[in-house]
């Protein structure tokens, strides 16, 4: 089974002396693997050491960077409405939990 990776990766594996066997997906398969990919890396970043957290939430980061572009949306323009949201609702900085 294989798993969506990084762009550099075949060429670190090539640099081990190995082949990789890769495919370039298209749009509907590419965005199917990114979600998959998301909870990949939320789960990791749910088991994260302290000393980690921040590695693995650059690569959340990285998946939901190209989540926006693959469905046509700007960085930028993700930031606006997350702005807006916050504005609107909060953020998330006093821990409230509704029971």
């Amino acid at each position: 089974m294989g798993k969506l990776v990084r762009d550099k990766i075949p060429d670190i594996i090539r640099q081990s002396g190995e082949e990789p066997v890769i495919t370039v997906l298209d749009d509907i398969d590419y965005r199917s693997a990114l979600l998959t990919k998301l909870f990949e890396e939320a789960t990791e970043l749910g088991e994260a050491s302290l000393s980690d957290v921040a590695e693995e939430i650059a690569d959340v980061y990285e998946v939901l960077r190209a989540l926006a572009m693959v469905n046509g949306h700007d960085w930028s323009a993700i930031e606006k409405v997350a702005a807006g949201k916050r504005e609107e609702r909060g953020g998330f900085d006093r821990r409230l939990y509704l029971a």
